[in-house]
């Protein structure tokens, strides 16, 4: 055994070939359960016992359980790494067995994944299956029979993404009007999906438009004012569209930039995942820190102008 300072590791852990990490996690906090439970999981680690979770030994194993190591000490904690070759009880070629199955069983998600999405496919779906398809080979320590079968399916995803459809460009597009100097009503207490649309709103449809903040429940609309985000508003969530998505479908449909920041907002209102951008964690903390530093709604939504105006020029100069 080894503790993870130790800077002998190479030579103390020569010719083993597998790592262990025997943990003891604590009642509270609640939420480190689940934490060690998710990082064991991204790691690729097979459960040998109870508490106990096995890796093949190589360097990237190493920093991964000395980190997961440090992250259970740190909310009180118990954890062990030891370097270790199996005499009796398992062997080695059962583990690799384990291994093998663990990846094959993450294949098959990422071929039904894919086969769910093969009829009507988007290049949300394709970034998505790449990315798990990605994650599913760097934790496919032993080369599972199914890795093949898996990146053939995304292979056909992504041909079907690529296919014209002669269709589409016929279809015909329904534009709203844009309005002029309108009295946009929302409901207080605005997020990202009402911070992000009172900014398009000003900056792409209604140059002179102003907004009224109201209860959720109760508010009775004057003539010509126009409701967002809001219980039977003219623009609201539609389907799995959340308002944002929905006001750029009427309004600026064409705009790539303003589509990477809609499948940005989606993630983040709708907490689904559908696009899987990776730049929605950093934008949620950031909306989080606005909302935070300013109670009243017309202060967040001049705050939050300035980040997705930040973020429409980097969009726009990527050619989205």
């Amino acid at each position: 055994m080894y503790d993870s300072n130790e800077s002998s590791q190479d030579s103390a852990t020569a010719g083993t070939r597998w790592l262990l990490l025997i943990h003891q996690i604590p009642p509270k906090p609640d939420y480190l359960r689940v934490k060690v439970r998710r990082r064991l999981q991204r790691f690729g680690a097979a459960q040998l016992k109870n508490s106990v979770y096995v890796l093949p030994h190589a360097a990237e194993t190493v920093e991964d359980f000395q980190w997961l190591r440090r992250l259970i000490l740190a909310d009180g904690g118990e954890a062990t790494l030891c370097a270790a070759s199996f005499i009796e009880g398992v062997s080695d070629a059962e583990l690799e067995t384990l291994f093998r199955a663990q990846s094959d069983a993450e294949y098959g998600e990422i071929r039904e994944t894919a086969r769910r999405a093969e009829a009507a496919p988007t290049d949300a779906d394709v970034r998505r299956l790449r990315r798990h398809l990605a994650e599913a080979k760097a934790r496919d320590f032993f080369g599972a029979d199914a890795a093949a079968s898996a990146a053939g399916a995304v292979q056909r995803v992504e041909a079907a993404v690529a296919a014209p459809r002669p269709d589409a460009a016929d279809a015909p597009r329904q534009l709203a009007a844009a309005p002029d100097g309108v009295t946009w009503v929302t409901r207080t207490g605005v997020h990202i999906d009402r911070m992000a649309s009172a900014w398009m709103i000003r900056r792409f449809i209604d140059g002179q438009a102003r907004f009224k903040f109201v209860p959720a429940a109760g508010y009775r609309p004057a003539p010509g004012e126009l409701r967002f985000d809001t219980f039977e508003g003219e623009f609201t969530h539609e389907g799995d569209r959340c308002t944002f998505e929905v006001l750029l479908e009427r309004f600026v449909p064409d705009d790539p930039a303003l589509r990477v920041i809609a499948e940005i907002v989606h993630d983040i209102d709708l907490k689904d995942e559908k696009f899987g951008r990776a730049e929605a964690a950093g934008v949620a903390s950031a909306v989080r820190g606005i909302a935070l530093a300013h109670a009243a709604d017309a202060a967040r939504v001049d705050a939050a102008a300035v980040l997705f105006d930040g973020l429409y020029a980097e969009f726009a100069r990527r050619g989205a």
